[in-house]
């Protein structure tokens, strides 16, 4: 949802917004990358000036490619500043015409991350306030429990 609300917000400042989700090599995504587009195409449906695009490389190429005047980063917290600050540092860099702002995700968000999202999915608990319902879907599917000789615990003794 933080995610969501940094896209919300940013597409009210621009007038075409385009959303990349890119492929990080220092991450082990749980869904491929066609599957998350997929699910960002569906949560933006709503946003008309929002275009969701695949990225494998470079940023700040990619804007000068799209011809994009800012790179819209989210900010949880401070922690989150030094990375953000030099990734902005480097794409100006590496195109100087390309300006990042950076947007302040909403106070009820700012605990949020994929990480944490993934970890209560996977151990069964409830994420319907942490991402969208598609999206929610989704991790229950990617979780579900094998049902032939998977143990569980139930509340009666035997």
């Amino acid at each position: 949802m933080g995610h969501l609300d940094i896209i919300q917000r940013a597409a009210r400042l621009f007038d075409e917004l385009i959303v990349a989700v890119a492929v990080n090599s220092q991450k082990q995504s749980l869904f491929s990358l066609d599957e998350r587009v997929q699910m960002l195409q569906a949560c933006c449906e709503h946003l008309p000036n929002v275009r969701v695009a695949s990225l494998e490389g470079l940023l700040a190429r990619f804007a000068q490619q799209v011809g994009a005047c800012a790179i819209v980063r989210g900010l949880r917290a401070v922690s989150d500043f030094e990375y953000e600050f030099q990734m902005a540092t480097m794409n100006r860099q590496l195109a100087p015409e390309v300006d990042t702002c950076f947007l302040m995700t909403h106070q009820q968000y700012a605990f949020l991350s994929s990480s944490i999202v993934k970890e209560v999915a996977r151990l069964g608990g409830a994420i319907e306030t942490l991402v969208p319902p598609n999206v929610a879907h989704k991790l229950r599917e990617r979780f579900a429990p094998q049902t032939a000789g998977t143990p569980h615990l139930s509340g009666e003794s035997t």
